[in-house]
């Protein structure tokens, strides 16, 4: 079960605080970041809030000064005194703009993959409409254990992260029908990501996949029972790891300013 160290909701028309609304099923665009530290620093902030504002407008929820509306709800909650290892959440539809604070938990290297027959709804955004996926995650640890999407026969996401498929010192990723994370965006400026499309029947051909996002970070998965496929190797995971232990000791302090 999840739980937050912090729930908060406001109206968007004129930031007033309003009961709290998570927004699931909404009609609207979320981000998830990684906050750390003390002070505070967020991985990847600006790409993050970037492409938040730009999927609003892809899905009409626009108002002047945006940007600086979500910046001063962050700012009123967020302390240069707190010592975070969190999962900062940003959601907004039409009328509320809500933030959230859960413990980030770190993956664990016996980590596995559940494959359920879902896909998610417009997949190329990320979305609000996440509630199937959500009934399968609060079931699971998430430090030991995702849902991967399937559709077709082809795996596409898990329910929290992109995912890379490694053979023969390539690496692939799905064709279509994904959404490109911002971390995923990162490790595409580091190595070159072949897109095809991943058949369950193939997964075999692979001698690791790793998950990547804000919360997972670089994941390995160890196993995917119901399929038989076992990890192999543990060269991609050591490698893209110290890519993102890169970034992380690049990254700023947020800034308390607007």
């Amino acid at each position: 079960m999840v739980i937050y160290s912090l729930k908060k909701s406001y109206r968007l028309k004129d930031l007033k605080e309003t009961n709290f609304k998570d927004l699931w099923g909404d009609h609207g665009i979320f981000t998830t970041m990684w906050i750390f530290g003390k002070p505070p620093k967020i991985l990847f902030f600006k790409k993050h809030l970037s492409n938040l504002i730009k999927s609003l407008k892809d899905y009409g929820i626009i108002k002047k000064g945006l940007k600086k509306d979500i910046l001063k709800i962050l700012n009123i909650n967020l302390s240069k005194e707190k010592n975070y290892n969190h999962l900062l959440r940003v959601a907004l539809n039409k009328n509320i703009i809500s933030i959230s604070l859960r413990k980030r938990l770190k993956p664990k290297l016996n980590f596995n993959l559940k494959l359920v027959n879902l896909r998610r709804e417009n997949p190329q955004y990320k979305n609000l409409k996440y509630k199937k996926i959500l009934s399968y995650l609060y079931k699971m640890n998430s430090s030991k254990s995702d849902i991967g999407l399937v559709y077709k026969n082809k795996l596409f996401e898990t329910g929290t992260s992109n995912l890379l498929f490694f053979s023969e010192n390539r690496i692939f990723t799905p064709s279509k029908n994904f959404y490109e994370g911002i971390t995923y965006k990162f490790f595409k400026l580091k190595k070159k990501i072949v897109k095809k499309e991943i058949f369950i029947s193939e997964l075999n051909d692979y001698e690791e996949i790793l998950l990547i996002g804000s919360g997972k970070g670089v994941t390995s998965v160890k196993n995917i029972k119901q399929v038989g496929w076992r990890r192999k190797k543990l060269r991609y995971y050591k490698i893209f790891s110290k890519y993102f232990r890169t970034a992380v000791n690049k990254c700023g302090v947020y800034k308390f300013d607007i």
